[in-house]
């Protein structure tokens, strides 16, 4: 198999693509551009598509996803994909509809995962599912399994609760792997640009690769699931790349110095709620 295709077991015996393309992009990025990228993605050898409801761009990625398979080159099972639950719809009855528009916006028949964007609004065993009078869950048009996706780089890098999800058989899948895009909707325009810290600059040299290529290959040797986010097609090309070298176990540990818990995304728009995430030790 091609490196580029390596994949990650999950623990119900689906496989997930260790390196996945990130596709949300700000609401001025025009519409058919998300279907021009994410066919170079594809074309790239991205197999792992990410998106969801908030990026309100799934009818493009759906359209593309749909155009490479009818011209062959991929089938529907060499892509994995991923959509998010928005928090407007955690009522266990808005649960499946809300699937259903996503797929019908894809047109496609299924999505490979199915994951609570920002999950902070529920409680300690309160579950989403929709479930019959006996309690059965009724819900059979996507897996369920244990994968977290939080915000992951050098700049933070989560190592406690990596190793807390090692220790339960829990994918952690990085976003922001690269520093973010910066939009000011989200992120603080006075934050350090990862890409330009000097030692990630001088690891690049060293192996003659891209910062972005150190910062994600450093995700993927910590046993990492990395997303991968550009709308440039050249580094988009240049991102599979990562599969083509190793860091050294001396780099590795200069990049695990990097981590200063610098967080881009805070949401601080919620950091009045009872149940703010970012306030916890991970």
């Amino acid at each position: 198999m091609d490196p580029k295709y390596q994949r990650v077991e999950l623990n119900d015996g689906h496989f997930m693509p260790v390196l996945g393309f990130g596709s949300y992009a700000p609401p001025e990025v025009p519409r058919n551009r998300v279907v021009e990228v994410t066919k170079l993605a594809i074309e790239a050898g991205f197999r792992h598509i990410d998106s969801a409801y908030l990026y309100n761009n799934e009818e493009q990625i759906g359209l593309a996803i749909r155009s490479k398979i009818a011209e062959g080159s991929v089938k529907r099972e060499d892509i994995f994909y991923t959509s998010k639950l928005w928090c407007t719809f955690f009522r266990p009855q808005l649960v499946q509809p809300a699937l259903e528009s996503s797929l019908k916006k894809l047109q496609l028949d299924y999505v490979d995962l199915y994951i609570i964007h920002f999950p902070m609004a529920l409680k300690p065993g309160e579950t989403l599912l929709p479930t019959d009078e006996n309690g059965k869950v009724i819900f059979d048009t996507v897996d369920l399994c244990a994968i977290w996706e939080v915000e992951c780089h050098p700049y933070l890098n989560q190592s406690k609760l990596l190793d807390f999800c090692k220790s339960k058989d829990i994918v952690l899948v990085a976003h922001s792997a690269l520093g973010t895009q910066r939009h000011k909707l989200w992120v603080d325009q006075n934050s350090p640009a990862l890409l330009e810290d000097p030692v990630l600059c001088a690891l690049a040299k060293k192996h003659k690769r891209s910062p972005a290529l150190i910062a994600l290959r450093y995700q993927l040797q910590r046993g990492v699931v990395v997303l991968a986010k550009s709308y440039n097609e050249q580094r988009i090309r240049e991102n599979v790349q990562v599969f083509e070298f190793q860091l050294t176990s001396e780099d590795m540990k200069v990049l695990d110095g990097l981590n200063r818990n610098f967080r881009y995304v805070v949401m601080d728009f919620l950091v009045d709620h009872p149940d703010y995430p970012f306030s916890d030790e991970y």
